[in-house]
């Protein structure tokens, strides 16, 4: 009788221990979170953001033009949301949890299009963890001569 006592809490503990590993192997793949960068460019006429994993393969790739038809609410915070939402439901599926932020302008301006803002709004009540936002907009060192002529435009 003390026999099958022993051995059954010998199994008991064997089955607690199986439980507690199982545990922390779940635990484990819950903090681990797939990460991706969203590239936004946004001028006054159009918005596109290019998603895409850390190596830099593209993921998803949606504008503005693939939202609306008309050209003057390519760049319309409204449409922005809209292009976040594209973006949100094909990263859930993927299982993406968390994005770095990358925003850029048009050569030379000194702020972003309309757009940005949103899609960064869209994307965090999507329930997405933002780790980084970054301005990667590229700023002219001198470059090539302003068109206009030597006495410039004359109005």
């Amino acid at each position: 009788m003390s026999e099958e006592i022993e051995i059954k809490d010998e199994e008991t503990t064997e089955e607690i221990k199986e439980d507690a590993e199982e545990e922390t192997e779940q635990k484990v793949s819950r903090t681990k979170e797939v990460e991706a960068v969203v590239n936004i460019y946004t001028s006054f006429n159009n918005t596109i953001a290019h998603v895409t994993d850390m190596a830099g393969q593209t993921i998803i790739k949606v504008s503005g033009g693939m939202i609306t038809k008309h050209d003057r609410l390519k760049a319309n915070p409204t449409i922005a949301m809209f292009i976040a939402k594209k973006i949100s439901e094909d990263l859930k599926e993927k299982g993406i949890k968390a994005l770095y932020i990358r925003i850029r302008a048009k050569t030379g301006n000194p702020a972003p299009g309309p757009g940005a803002n949103a899609i960064i709004k869209s994307l965090s009540r999507e329930g997405f963890r933002i780790s980084n936002i970054l301005d990667t907009t590229r700023t002219a060192r001198g470059g090539p001569k302003k068109k206009g002529g030597r006495r410039g435009r004359r109005v």
